[in-house]
């Protein structure tokens, strides 16, 4: 291992990390979109199998027209991600796949085909076969993609909490010993219903900000009459539907977002104290609203720095993280020098202590492995009990320094901010919309319909800065206490990393460029409605 890692670069581990994270992010602009028009297609669809109405059989095509495009272009990003990790990955694959690989198998075998199935009947199945097949194909297709949606979730809770497996210095590999203790883990279902609900956000605000152009469009005068009425009957459906369901969703995903935080203060301290920028711990912590922290410059936690113009709601970050108003949340300076009372009643230990026992971990394989060469079983026994001693610390043995355990705080404490401050936007925008096109006229309101239009933007934002933070907010850790980043890359040249960088980077943004354009002409082109006459 030692020879290993001196024979990789710092230019290769950075390479390597921006990579993924630049496949990731433009993986999850295409995501979210699936899953959440994925659930408004559904809708749409049982109404139209209720009603028997070919308003809404025209209204769910269009729909699905968009669902389709976004979800070509989420496939081709998500097929590299996977393959990224043997290329880029390959001592994290090795280490961790028997474990690691096992969700996402299922997902392939099972989630991925079964939507791939289903995408199919769904887009070319009317007409060809019966409403009520129809309609279970659109509900499967959404479903596929939610199971895929889990399985990947569950892999990525198992990087932030692993259970369920054990070292095996004989194999050097981690194995599962209970796939139950991975597949439900408390943090991969509080993970689960988070990310999915946050995706159902992101489909609404498209579905309404879309249908809001609609209105717009209709009310310009420009369009023959006849089309107008059915455009203004087509994007008022659409917004009732879609807000219901934003509506519904920003409420639960502020709800699982309350239980992310008790779960991250439970298994990642760290974290929480970084998005916090919460230096040292106190009894009673307030939550900070917000405070100036410079984007640009870690803090200097050590010294206990002082937050600039810090907004605070009182006692509230002990709620969140302890469920008690006077629970004590520890700071970045009490992880590192330990000696409080973690969640499960027993001491924790520093920085220094830690890594001491990773280091032991460290040598005992070394020595295990050389006994077991021998043929020298009581040695062997020895060894194999200090390493079962201390391996849940092996990662800290790779490290000298406190400060490599602290992740970056501007970047966890502005995209957790920017996160909730745009979720709590979204709530009052369902909550508004619903009251308009329910209780007033919503179709000459043109301030709310360009809002929705500013609104769509954001809503991107938001989900991209809660992934921001569930990654950038573990770091140094690919696997949390017990691989950090920088052993688990591939032994492969900084150049060939730099090259493929940037050939995904003009790759992926073509891609959305392409989809965005077509995008745009699907929705200028509009709706295709069966009694209307044709459009000029």
């Amino acid at each position: 291992m030692t020879d290993f890692l001196l024979s990789i670069s710092a230019g290769t581990v950075d390479w390597s990390r921006a990579q993924f994270a630049l496949t990731a992010i433009y993986h999850w602009l295409f995501v979210p979109l699936t899953l959440g028009l994925a659930l408004i297609m559904g809708v749409m669809e049982t109404c139209y199998y209720r009603t028997k109405s070919v308003f809404w059989k025209d209204t769910v095509r269009f729909w699905q027209k968009l669902f389709g495009i976004n979800f070509a272009m989420g496939v081709a990003t998500g097929l590299i991600l996977e393959f990224e990790f043997g290329t880029n990955w390959s001592n994290y694959s090795w280490l961790v796949g028997d474990v690691f690989g096992a969700p996402l198998a299922i997902e392939g075998i099972v989630a991925f085909f079964m939507e791939a199935t289903f995408v199919g009947v769904m887009f070319f199945g009317w007409g060809k076969v019966s409403d009520g097949f129809h309609l279970a194909s659109t509900w499967l297709t959404g479903l596929g993609a939610t199971i895929s949606a889990w399985w990947i979730l569950v892999a990525n809770a198992w990087m932030q909490y692993p259970v369920g497996q054990v070292f095996n210095p004989d194999t050097m590999r981690n194995e599962m010993t209970s796939f139950a203790d991975v597949a439900l883990s408390p943090f991969a279902i509080d993970k689960f219903f988070h990310t999915v609900l946050s995706a159902w956000i992101v489909g609404a605000v498209f579905a309404v900000a879309v249908s809001c152009y609609y209105l717009i469009r209709a009310n310009s005068g420009k369009m023959p009459e006849a089309t107008a009425v059915k455009t203004r009957k087509f994007a008022v459906s659409s917004i009732k539907i879609a807000s219901i369901v934003g509506l519904v969703a920003t409420l639960l995903t502020a709800y699982t977002g309350d239980n992310s935080a008790y779960m991250v203060a439970k298994t990642q301290p760290m974290k929480l104290a970084a998005m916090e920028a919460l230096y040292d711990g106190e009894e009673g912590a307030p939550l900070t609203a917000v405070a100036l922290i410079n984007p640009f410059r870690q803090p200097d936690y050590a010294a206990s720095e002082e937050l600039p113009l810090q907004v605070a709601i009182p006692k509230m970050l002990s709620v969140l993280a302890t469920r008690d108003l006077n629970g004590f949340v520890p700071g970045i300076n009490d992880i590192i020098k330990g000696g409080y009372t973690q969640h499960d009643g027993t001491t924790a230990l520093s920085f220094a202590e830690k890594s001491e026992r990773g280091k032991v971990a460290i040598d005992a394989i070394g020595k295990y492995r050389e006994a077991k060469k021998n043929g020298n079983a009581a040695e062997a026994d020895k060894y194999g009990a200090l390493i079962k001693d201390n391996v849940k610390y092996i990662g800290y043995g790779y490290m000298d320094n406190p400060d490599q355990i602290v992740p970056y705080i501007p970047v966890c404490f502005w995209s957790f901010r920017i996160m909730v401050g745009l979720g709590m936007l979204l709530i009052l925008a369902f909550a508004v919309t619903l009251f308009v096109v329910y209780r007033k006229d919503i179709l000459r309101l043109k301030w709310l319909h360009i809002a929705w239009l500013v609104l769509l933007p954001l809503a991107y934002v938001a989900s991209e800065s809660g992934w921001v933070l569930a990654e950038l907010g573990r770091q140094p850790w690919a696997i949390q206490d017990m691989l950090p980043t920088w052993i688990g890359v591939s032994d492969i040249s900084s150049g060939s990393v730099i090259f493929t960088f940037f050939m995904f980077l003009v790759l992926f943004t073509l891609l959305l460029v392409v989809e965005i354009n077509i995008m745009c002409k699907a929705i200028k082109q509009g709706p295709e409605f069966s009694d209307v006459a044709a459009r000029p």
